[in-house]
């Protein structure tokens, strides 16, 4: 995991910062949760009202296409976002509320190793997402 500040690696690959792309990375930065751009905008909104959500939506997708940040879609129609240098985790989804919970299993880390490599493959990275709902306790 990095500790550069998402302003930090913008300026790193040369990006522009200005007042509101700043603000926009300040409020990705403090996100607990894998926001969409309304959410953004509604934060960041919050904090200069002259923000427009055409500006967010451009910022987001300047961070993507740089590699700040990772879009994540988790089947409910919206596109979220997280800091793509974060550590490695994976997510369920709670398909009756929508909550995503980040996880992290070292037997699931290892199972997916080991079939990559019975299959030719050294791998690289992945993606896992859990879809359910909860269970019924009696």
């Amino acid at each position: 995991m990095t500790t550069d500040s998402i302003i930090a690696r913008c300026e790193a690959k040369g990006l522009r910062m200005t007042g509101q792309r700043r603000l926009i990375a300040e409020v990705l930065q403090s996100a607990i949760d894998h926001p969409d751009v309304e959410e953004l905008y509604a934060m960041a909104n919050e904090r200069d009202p002259k923000i427009s959500l055409a500006t967010v939506y451009r910022t987001v997708k300047l961070f993507e296409e740089s590699g700040i940040l990772e879009r994540v879609d988790f089947g409910d129609g919206r596109a979220r976002y997280e800091d793509a240098e974060r550590e490695h985790h994976d997510h369920l989804i709670d398909m009756t509320t929508g909550q995503v919970i980040e996880f992290v299993d070292p037997e699931i880390e290892e199972l997916q190793e080991r079939i990559a490599k019975r299959l030719g493959y050294r791998l690289k990275g992945h993606k896992l997402e859990l879809y359910g709902v909860p269970i019924k306790k009696s």
